[in-house]
């Protein structure tokens, strides 16, 4: 089993930062590829990033690339996603999301709750 938990959305300006963070239940973290997702209104839930549970292989979306990271922090049972230079098609609802495999699919085991993200002009 895994309990994800989102925080560090909220409003921020055009051209900002903000980094989100997923604590993650249980001591099997490590073995679980990790993803973000983000649903706007109107829209269905895309995928923005993955991480993968070995070598840490990256994927992000063409519409991220260059401007978010994601990270994670085995230890702490924490992935992060580090979004610059924000704008405001950014906005929506932030998931996090674990699995087996990476990458850009809807297939994860495991979603939290999500946290808002609001970038205005």
């Amino acid at each position: 089993q895994v309990q994800l938990v989102e925080s560090g959305g909220g409003l921020v300006q055009a051209g900002g930062s903000l980094t989100l963070s997923c604590a993650a239940s249980g001591r099997t973290f490590s073995s679980y590829a990790m993803g973000w997702f983000r649903q706007a209104p109107g829209e269905e839930r895309e995928f923005v990033a993955s991480i993968s549970r070995g070598v840490y292989s990256t994927d992000y979306a063409d519409s991220v690339k260059g401007r978010f990271t994601i990270s994670r922090n085995n230890a702490k049972n924490t992935v992060y996603l580090q979004m610059n230079s924000l704008k405001p098609e950014d906005t929506a609802i932030y998931y996090c999301a674990a699995g087996i495999v990476a990458g850009p699919n809807k297939e994860y085991d495991y979603w939290g709750q999500g946290t808002q993200v609001t970038v205005s002009s």
